[in-house]
C-alpha cells in the first residue's frame, strides 16, 4: 500500500461525496470480517469510493497518516486504551475530532436479593459470549456472601457444560482465542491468582497442543491484589470475588481507570437506583447480561473512550453543529 494514495484519493472523494467518504483499516487479526462487510456494501449499491478498505500489516503507519492528514476530518477507533491514547495524541495538533471505544474491566455484581438463576444465566452470557473476547465482557464477578456459594456452584455446573471447538459444529458454545498472546495472558492471570491463594473450580488449561482453544474457567478466593482483578483478561476466565457490603463493592467496582460496561443483579428498587447511579460506567446492565443494541448509545467514560456508537447519539458524533443567525430579512 502507498500511503500517498490516501492523500490523493481523499481530496477527490471529499468533493464527490460531500466530505463523507470513509476509509477503514481493520485489525490485522480479523481482516476478513471487514472484507465481508464491504462486499455487502457493494452489493447494497454503495457508489465506488464512498467506502474504502485498506489492508495493511503496518497499522501504525496507516494510523499516523489518517491522524496527520488534514483531509481526514474525524478518527473513529475501536481497540486498546494504549493505542487510543496514541491516536488521540497524533490528532491533537489539528484538534481533530475523535471517537474512541477502548478497553474495559467490567464488573458483574450479584446482590443477595437477586434472582440467582437469572444471575447465573446473565453471567454465562456476559462472561463467555465470544469466548470472553468482547470489550463489554464481564471481567470481575462480585457475589455477596449470602448467595456466594449457591451462585458459584450453579455457575460451575453451567460452565462445565459449555462445549469448546469449531463454532460451525453443532452444540459448540466456545470457540478459539484470537492468538497466542491471548492464550499467554489468560494463563498468566490464572497462574498469578493461584500463586496468591486463588482456587480453580473448573477449567484452567489449554485444550490440545494445536490451535488456541482454552477451557472455560471459574476461579474463586480472588482478591483485589491479583492481576485478574485489575486487568482485562479478554478470555473465558471468570474470577469470583466475595463481598459483604454494597458500598464496598461499588467502590471496588469503580476502582479502575476503565468505565465502559457494568452489570448487576438485584430486586430491591431502592438498591437498583442507588447502585445504577453510583457505578461510574457508560453502560450499566441491570438484571441482564446483554445490553448492546443498535438503538442504544454504546460507549464508556474515563479511559474507556470518548463518544458513542449506535442510536442517534452515535450519528451525532459524526456531525458538527452549525448555528445560523440571520438578520435584516
Amino acid at each position: 500500500m502507498e500511503l500517498s494514495r490516501i492523500d490523493g484519493g481523499a481530496q477527490d472523494l471529499a468533493g464527490a461525496c460531500g466530505g463523507c467518504a470513509i476509509v477503514l483499516k481493520p485489525a490485522e487479526q480479523t481482516p476478513l470480517v471487514a472484507g465481508a462487510m464491504f462486499a455487502l456494501a457493494a452489493e447494497a449499491g454503495f457508489p465506488d469510493g464512498v467506502v474504502n478498505l485498506i489492508y495493511a500489516s503496518d497499522g501504525a503507519a496507516v494510523g499516523r497518516e489518517l491522524c496527520h492528514n488534514p483531509k481526514v476530518r474525524k478518527i473513529s477507533f475501536t481497540g486498546s486504551t494504549e493505542v487510543g491514547r496514541l491516536l488521540m495524541r497524533q490528532c491533537s495538533d489539528q484538534i481533530k475530532k475523535v471517537s474512541l471505544e477502548l478497553g474495559g474491566n467490567a464488573p458483574f455484581i450479584v446482590f443477595d436479593d437477586a434472582d440467582i438463576d437469572a444471575a447465573v444465566d446473565g453471567a454465562i452470557q456476559a462472561k463467555f459470549r465470544n469466548a470472553g473476547q468482547t470489550c463489554v465482557s464481564a471481567n470481575r464477578l462480585y457475589v455477596q456472601s449470602g448467595v456466594h456459594d449457591e451462585f458459584v456452584d450453579k455457575v460451575v455446573e453451567r460452565v462445565r457444560q459449555l462445549q469448546v471447538g469449531d463454532g460451525f459444529d453443532p452444540g459448540v458454545a466456545i470457540g478459539p482465542l484470537i492468538d497466542g498472546q491471548a492464550l499467554a495472558k489468560i494463563e498468566s492471570h490464572i497462574a498469578d491468582a493461584v500463586g496468591k491463594g486463588g482456587a480453580i473450580r473448573c477449567g484452567g488449561g489449554r485444550i490440545g497442543r494445536d490451535g488456541s482453544f482454552f477451557q472455560p474457567t471459574v476461579l474463586t478466593d480472588i482478591s483485589s491484589a491479583m492481576a485478574v482483578a485489575q486487568e482485562e483478561t479478554f478470555g473465558p476466565l471468570a474470577p469470583v470475588i466475595r463481598f459483604e457490603d454494597a458500598d464496598q463493592v461499588v467502590r471496588e467496582a469503580n476502582d479502575t481507570i476503565y468505565g465502559l460496561a457494568a452489570y448487576f443483579y438485584a430486586s430491591n428498587l431502592k438498591r437498583v437506583w442507588r447502585v445504577a447511579e453510583a457505578l461510574e460506567y457508560g453502560m450499566v446492565g441491570i438484571n441482564t447480561g446483554r445490553m448492546s443494541s443498535e438503538a442504544a448509545p454504546f460507549g464508556g467514560v474515563k479511559q474507556s473512550g470518548i463518544g458513542r456508537e449506535g442510536s442517534r447519539h452515535g450519528l451525532e458524533d459524526y456531525l458538527e453543529m452549525k448555528y445560523l443567525c440571520m438578520g435584516g430579512i
